[in-house]
């Protein structure tokens, strides 16, 4: 019960955050702003949030999740490509389910520097947990063969080119056939594993 409690509360910090980040951008928000919202106390903010950043890092830390367990599901046998194309399509899958809020959380992580700083930084960790993961299915060491970190690079760059161009288009394309049409370029070097 209270962790389905302390869920609840996250949940609603974090919407009330976004729904304020979105429309007045970042650096207009204060954190009183998003517990008044939120109608809760300032000291309850700083129980789950160290700062406003720490919202957005944390909907970055679910992305990464999800990308590695899509990843670490997916059926052994199958080409790299089309597993890590599944992987990465988890959060796209997600921004395509809901367009506009989406677009504009996109659009916020990738124009404000501090919050875009923040998200390279989670991608970092991305890349090592994707990695990790490669050279597990492919019973490679990471440590020594180049391939997983090569291909977890190369999926990731994908990622970060359909957001930017979906971001760019503001919402014009579609995120799912733009993942399509890169991981269609791609395919060919990551499935040349040895």
């Amino acid at each position: 019960m209270a962790q389905r409690k302390r869920q609840l509360v996250s949940n609603e910090l974090t919407e009330a955050a976004w729904q304020l980040l979105v429309l007045k951008g970042f650096d207009a928000v204060t954190v009183d702003e998003i517990v008044a919202a939120a109608g809760v106390s300032k000291r309850t903010f700083f129980r789950y949030f160290a700062s406003k950043e720490d919202v957005v890092v944390q909907f970055l830390a679910d992305l990464g999740t999800g990308m590695h367990a899509e990843l670490a599901a997916r059926p052994a046998e199958e080409p790299p490509s089309v597993a890590l194309r599944h992987a990465v399509s988890v959060p796209l899958a997600a921004c395509a389910g809901h367009s506009e809020r989406a677009l504009r959380v996109v659009q916020l992580i990738l124009r404000t520097p501090a919050v875009h700083a923040r998200f390279l930084e989670r991608q970092a960790q991305w890349h090592d947990d994707l990695t990790a993961e490669l050279a597990r299915r492919l019973k490679l060491a990471p440590e020594t063969d180049l391939y997983p970190r090569l291909a977890a690079g190369m999926a990731l760059t994908a990622f970060d080119a359909v957001l930017q161009r979906w971001s760019a288009s503001d919402g014009a394309e579609d995120p799912t056939a733009l993942i399509d049409r890169a991981f269609a370029v791609i395919a060919p070097a990551l499935d040349a594993v040895e």
